[in-house]
């Protein structure tokens, strides 16, 4: 098993202070922690190898956002050579590969409007879809659930996670899948569309501190792609989390595969773009 590290066992490890990681964390997504119960930051051996090579990179003269990419490269390229595990995060595994991409802060109800959005093009648009949902929570999924049932008769499949308790199950075209305590998926949001026609994938994390706030105010932060190879990696880390239930070997085989094409549709871009406004402005 790995071992778990607080946030003073990762500092003395590394030599990068508490606070440091902690605005880290905030300002980069890096490093990121599963969660205790009582909300305790936890880390692996695979998190103090990356933040030491953050650290070292930083005192060799490099940005800190560069090195952060640079340290997941390697990471990632070692762990593929090796045959171990990928990234457990949808939203780490996307700024891995593409550190470009845009983040921003938003509110939940911004949240919301961009993955109906989402759904609707879906809807609209997509065949032969896999499909993918965090909720984090299952009460956070309870308010979707009729809407995602709906989604789930057009979808090829589809899986929704959340803190589900053990063995939780919908109707046959809808897997809920439970998500273990300490999975980083714990803290994120997403909507995911692994399709041909209509390839789209939203996510987002909890940013800390947030006690107390208001549901709709806890605020995320969030990027979205439409680049069909960014896309089935954010479906990959879904089917990995996935793994043990119904069809998932079948599902992880089929996204081995590279997509069709490599391009972001505008068209795709300006629907998305229109739909999200739409929502936005019923508030």
């Amino acid at each position: 098993m790995s071992t778990s590290l607080s946030i003073g066992e990762l500092s003395a490890r590394t030599g990068v202070t508490p606070s440091t990681l902690r605005i880290w964390e905030e300002r980069h997504g890096f490093p990121v922690p599963s969660r205790l119960g009582s909300g305790h930051r936890r880390y692996d051996e695979g998190d103090a190898v990356l933040v030491a090579e953050v650290a070292r990179l930083r005192d060799s003269g490099m940005r800190l956002d560069a090195a952060i990419a640079a340290a997941r490269r390697e990471a990632e390229h070692q762990q593929q050579v090796a045959g171990g595990p990928r990234t457990r995060s949808v939203h780490a595994r996307l700024l891995r590969r593409e550190p470009a991409l845009p983040v921003h802060r938003l509110r939940k109800r911004t949240l919301i409007a961009l993955s109906h959005a989402i759904e609707d093009e879906f809807c609209a648009r997509a065949r032969d879809a896999h499909l993918f949902g965090l909720f984090q929570r299952a009460e956070h999924f309870a308010p979707a659930r009729s809407r995602w049932r709906e989604l789930a008769l057009l979808a090829r499949t589809t899986h929704v996670f959340a803190d589900f308790p053990p063995g939780s199950r919908d109707e046959d075209d809808l897997q809920l899948v439970t998500l273990p305590e300490r999975s980083p998926l714990l803290r994120e949001w997403a909507v995911i569309c692994d399709a041909t026609e209509a390839p789209i994938a939203l996510t987002a994390w909890e940013v800390p501190g947030q006690v107390g706030v208001p549901e709709h105010h806890r605020v995320f932060e969030a990027t979205w792609t439409m680049v069909p190879s960014l896309v089935r990696e954010a479906a990959r880390v879904c089917a990995d989390a996935a793994a043990g239930t119904p069809g998932a070997d079948e599902l992880a085989e089929e996204l081995a595969a590279a997509p069709t094409g490599d391009r972001a549709d505008p068209e795709l871009a300006s629907a998305f773009f229109n739909r999200a406004v739409a929502y936005l402005d019923r508030g």
